[in-house]
């Protein structure tokens, strides 16, 4: 049998076992619509409940302010279409170079309606400078909006103090913490957090659901119309199925986060350092405090999209730094906003672990990297 190893929880995660088995009852018996008055709904709308309790005690949240969305796309979307015109006094918006793109090509949006964004520049490690922040942000700054966790690089940022900083100047903190959730504390509260998104497949939920964390008090436009579900903010029958599923995942992995994420910079550190042992010419991007097992490696003079179909070939999952199209492969905008060299980020990959890989699986990874690009 061919060997399978996936190595890309980053970009996807298997779905739990407990919370698939959630998620069975309201897929078949109790298949009742939440919004409806009858007795045969009751037990769809406690679930619905149930789970927005669960998720707003993960993040120290209430949960009436959990609204669920179809994932973390939809979620970046409403955090910055919705909050676009809420206030006329205050019409600018700063994020990132650095955001996953559901975020980037909502500001693009909003700015060709009218609406100014700033985008900060990282430092090499992929750190925002909160001074930075201080120099661009304005009174009538409305928003700002920085990813907590990078998907490609795994940075973490100093969300609290990019929040004080909006704060001081009357702004709303967002973060994009689809990387982030359930692999590192999150304290809504206590970093000062006003919008959050985040997706369940990231954290072995299903697919296709996540919600957005909306501080109370936060004015924010419904992205889009219909009926009154989720507080009359988010219409469409709700997928509880898939809710129930989400907040069953986010509760275990909240509960195993610190146990998880020990193994898992173990399996990091066992591949990097083999990688190391090798004499192989690369570096590690990102910073020292980063998403445990998000590790973006960049090859000297090597061809990251061969690498990755060269794994492929073995039965190894992992991803790269660089999107190939039929004319040229295109370096990533995370690697040319922190500036790396061309030769290395051609030939980046990234390999993410979870917490179900083995440390027979990082070593094989590795030696297979080895043999690819000595060959």
């Amino acid at each position: 049998m061919k060997q399978f190893i996936y190595a890309d929880n980053a970009a996807t995660t298997r779905l739990n076992k407990e919370a698939f088995n959630a998620m069975i009852p309201w897929l078949t018996d109790e298949y009742g619509n939440a919004s409806q008055p009858y007795a045969f709904a009751r037990k769809p709308k406690k679930a619905l409940a149930e789970s927005r309790k669960m998720i707003a005690k993960c993040i120290n949240a209430l949960p009436e302010e959990i609204y669920f969305t179809s994932g973390g796309t939809e979620s970046d979307n409403w955090a910055i279409k919705g909050s676009a015109s809420s206030d006329p006094d205050k019409l600018a918006t700063i994020t990132s170079a650095i955001e996953h793109h559901a975020l980037l090509n909502a500001c693009a949006s909003i700015e060709r309606q009218g609406y100014p964004v700033t985008y900060l520049s990282p430092d090499s490690e992929g750190m925002m400078d909160p001074e930075q922040l201080s120099a661009a942000i304005t009174d009538r700054t409305r928003l700002v909006s920085i990813m907590f966790s990078n998907n490609e690089i795994g940075t973490i940022e100093p969300i609290a103090e990019l929040a004080r900083i909006a704060h001081s100047h009357g702004a709303i903190f967002h973060t994009d913490a689809v990387q982030a959730i359930a692999h590192t504390p999150i304290d809504v509260k206590a970093m000062g957090i006003d919008m959050l998104s985040a997706s369940a497949h990231k954290f072995n939920g299903p697919k296709g659901i996540g919600f957005l964390y909306v501080r109370k008090g936060v004015e924010l436009r419904p992205l889009n119309d219909g009926g009154a579900q989720e507080f009359g903010m988010r219409a469409g029958t709700e997928n509880v199925a898939s809710i129930v599923g989400m907040a069953k995942a986010l509760e275990i992995s909240c509960s195993a986060l610190n146990e998880n994420a020990e193994h898992i910079l173990k399996l990091e550190n066992a591949l990097l350092e083999r990688l190391k042992e090798s004499g192989l010419d690369f570096v590690r991007n990102g910073a020292r405090n980063h998403i445990p097992g998000n590790i973006s490696v960049s090859f000297k003079d090597a061809d990251g999209e061969a690498i990755l179909h060269r794994l492929d070939l073995m039965g190894i999952c992992v991803s790269t730094g660089s999107a190939c199209d039929s004319v040229s492969t295109q370096i990533s905008h995370v690697l040319k906003a922190i500036k790396l060299k061309d030769n290395y980020a051609r030939g980046t990959i990234r390999i993410s672990f979870g917490k179900e890989n083995t440390f027979e699986e990082a070593n094989i990874i590795a030696e297979s990297l080895i043999r690819i690009l000595k060959k």
